[in-house]
């Protein structure tokens, strides 16, 4: 609280000091990889650093703590606070559908003075924003953006860009394998969904960009779902029987649940499957040729970036309204690697 209150009264002269929390101030790419899906229903710092009476005390409220992908922020988080000797309470409700949970923890931790700033993943942006209008110390938003001016910064996955770099891999992979017809289906998310939206617009600029076809009025909307998935490869492969060069998906367990559909059949033995998240059994299936390539995001490094920026804003600078946390292709040749790192994360 003390740093709080001289950051306030000196912030024009601290604009460009980090010594509070050594960092840099940069809104670039990530400093480590890291994402995805299983784990603990809340968590909470376990920051070793000694961390004095007038250390930085920071809120993060996650959509929950009880998915692989979550914990992997969690770590990020907890990383920085024991790097740097600040304190860091991450928590989250028990899944991405506890809206009432979630609202509750916000509202709880806007009351409580011990906390510096808060960062928050909002399962409800339109209620988070209208619910921190007169928030009284800095809030930032981690992995979904929330349309207030009241917001810092928002550190998360440039989904359109990165996918973008996964639509260019994936038809520079298709071409390797000897398709001259680079064909690219998506199969989607939830209709409508901003997130869906921007990874399909990415996809279509890095197909068509590197010299593919994306069959926009092909797209198959799966809800996000695997079991929806395969009724969407199903129907893809009716009406291609000659195959598709790259089927993409919105995420991981779609893409996965369209490579075991297609399995067995010959004309989409060298088709490329693509997903979005990079996560652990992302990884595994990569490793044990059931999946081609994903598009991986930091997880990890985001829970780092958004407690760095808190310190930041804190100690005085002035951050870019968007912080991306970096995306990396996953494939056949670093799959080890990154599932290697995901282990590390979880102390595994």
């Amino acid at each position: 609280m003390k740093k709080r209150i001289l950051a306030m009264l000196m912030a024009s002269a601290l604009a460009v000091s980090m010594t509070a929390c050594g960092g840099s101030g940069s809104s670039g790419g990530s400093s480590a990889a890291g994402s995805s899906a299983a784990g603990s229903q809340a968590a909470s710092s376990g920051a070793s650093a000694p961390a004095g009476d007038d250390a930085y005390n920071i809120s993060v409220i996650l959509k929950t703590t009880s998915a692989e992908y979550w914990q992997y922020v969690v770590a990020g988080c907890n990383a920085y606070a024991e790097e740097h000797g600040i304190k860091v309470e991450v928590k989250g409700p028990p899944s991405e559908t506890s809206y009432d949970e979630q609202m509750n923890m916000i509202e709880t931790d806007l009351n409580n003075p011990e906390f510096d700033a808060i960062v928050i993943a909002p399962l409800q942006g339109e209620t988070v924003a209208t619910l921190i209008e007169n928030a009284s110390v800095p809030i930032l938003a981690v992995d979904t953006d929330i349309d207030s001016p009241v917001i810092k910064t928002f550190v998360g996955t440039g989904n359109e860009a990165a996918a973008k770099l996964g639509g260019e891999a994936a038809v520079a992979l298709a071409k390797e394998r000897g398709w001259t017809d680079i064909k690219c289906i998506e199969i989607a998310g939830v209709q409508g969904d901003s997130t869906n939206t921007a990874r399909m617009n990415g996809y279509m600029a890095g197909v068509e960009a590197a010299g593919g076809d994306f069959l926009e009025n092909e797209v198959q909307y799966a809800n996000a779902v695997a079991d929806q998935a395969v009724t969407c490869m199903e129907a893809i492969m009716q009406t291609h029987p000659e195959g598709v060069a790259i089927i993409c998906a919105n995420n991981d367990d779609m893409a996965m649940a369209a490579a075991r559909a297609a399995a067995g059949n010959d004309a989409y033995k060298d088709t490329i499957f693509m997903g979005f998240n990079g996560d652990r059994t992302a990884c595994e299936a990569i490793l044990k040729g059931e999946l081609t390539l994903s598009v991986a995001q930091d997880a990890y490094g985001m829970g780092y970036k958004a407690v760095e920026a808190a310190c930041q804003i804190l100690d005085g600078a002035e951050l870019d309204r968007f912080v991306d946390s970096g995306a990396e292709i996953v494939n056949a040749d670093n799959a080890q690697s990154r599932l290697d790192d995901l282990l590390s994360y979880l102390g595994k």
